[in-house]
């Protein structure tokens, strides 16, 4: 393991601590060597966490994932904090506003919270952000 993995871990074992219920969850990532690394798999392989990683780093594969982090980065959270202990605050703030009281419409204007523990399938509401564009043909020159 190297540095880049280390805090990685820590934040992964500090969200399993606090994850009440850790069934049928899925980890989305990039292929980055921190979340790629044996010790980091290790973790979520032994607790039966599915692993969801786009194929070669373009985060449009994971539109989904990336979309949450968008929301968190650009809707959630203030672009400055005077200090780490009002940063730490304001992700906490975030992404509790996020789970447990943002309805979302792609899985029926319910949050996530409730989402999770819905039993039965969600209707999908959600767009393929990731559709491939069909080439242009070159114009004919006259």
């Amino acid at each position: 393991m190297d540095l880049s993995a280390e805090g990685c871990i820590k934040a992964l074992n500090m969200a399993l601590n606090n994850n009440p219920v850790l069934g049928k969850l899925i980890h989305h990532s990039d292929r980055g060597s921190q979340y790629c690394c044996s010790d980091y798999v290790k973790i979520l392989n032994d607790i039966y966490i599915k692993i969801s990683m786009t194929q070669n780093g373009d985060p449009k594969e994971n539109a989904i994932a990336e979309r949450v982090n968008g929301i968190l980065k650009d809707e959630l959270l203030d672009k400055v904090y005077l200090d780490y202990k009002q940063a730490v605050k304001g992700v906490a703030v975030a992404i509790s506003t996020y789970n447990h009281q943002r309805p979302h419409g792609s899985i029926d204007y319910l949050t996530p919270y409730e989402a999770h523990f819905r039993s039965g399938e969600l209707k999908r509401r959600w767009k393929n952000y990731y559709s491939k564009v069909k080439e242009m043909e070159p114009a004919d020159v006259l």
